[in-house]
């Protein structure tokens, strides 16, 4: 059964209000030892992120360059970063949030993509945050037992065949019988798509080969 947000997300969220000061969020991320925090509004819905990048502007600029006709929207941006005293005004906008039943692979993906170290969880209905998820959390699923990734790959296997699985280190190694060959590849794709997995090692005998190709007389 594929994985989702909730099976692994922390239950706390480092969370500030908007009217947090510089000084205020990096003293919260020194405490609870955490690269980014969630800002969030009165109501507890997140409106942005400030991260350790967000607060480095304050010295990597700080003459807080004039702007410019030629700056880019993305320059004027990190120059306002810079001048930055509260939470409101030092925020990368709008918050990019997942919900605890999204698709752990989807979360990975979206936190791969978009260079994100953790995401605010969020609740589907009232859209208050409710949790963090952090890469080291998706990083989990590669430390399941074995005993449960086998269950989970026995369950995405071709019907049509008699498998036997090895795990070592979350490689695995597939054995049994199949009729097609195509069967057989069809078998390791599904167990490599199986959170958990690390490798597969197909070593399934197919009894005859439907992916041959017949050059042309």
């Amino acid at each position: 059964m594929p994985m989702e947000v909730k099976d692994v997300m922390g239950r706390v969220a480092i969370a500030v209000l908007e009217d947090t000061s510089f000084a205020d969020i990096v003293a919260a991320m020194k405490r609870f030892a955490v690269g980014a925090v969630t800002v969030i509004d009165a109501d507890r819905r997140p409106v942005g992120v400030v991260s350790e990048d967000d607060l480095l502007l304050k010295e990597v600029d700080p003459v807080r360059h004039p702007v410019s006709i030629f700056e880019s929207r993305k320059q004027r941006r990190a120059h306002e970063k810079a001048a930055g005293l509260t939470a409101a005004q030092l925020m990368t906008s709008p918050a990019i949030t997942v919900t605890p039943g999204t698709a752990l692979r989807d979360a990975a993906r979206l936190m791969h993509d978009r260079r994100i170290k953790q995401l605010p969880v969020i609740d589907a209905v009232t859209r208050r945050v409710v949790g963090t998820l952090h890469q080291h959390d998706v990083l989990r699923v590669y430390s399941r037992p074995a005993a449960e990734l086998t269950a989970d790959i026995m369950a995405v296997l071709p019907a049509a065949g008699t498998y036997s699985i090895e795990i070592d280190k979350g490689v695995v190694t597939l054995g049994g019988r199949v009729r097609w060959r195509s069967e057989a590849i069809a078998a390791a794709a599904a167990a490599r798509a199986v959170e958990g997995v690390v490798d597969v090692v197909c070593a399934v005998v197919s009894e005859q080969d439907d992916l041959v190709v017949v050059p042309p007389l």
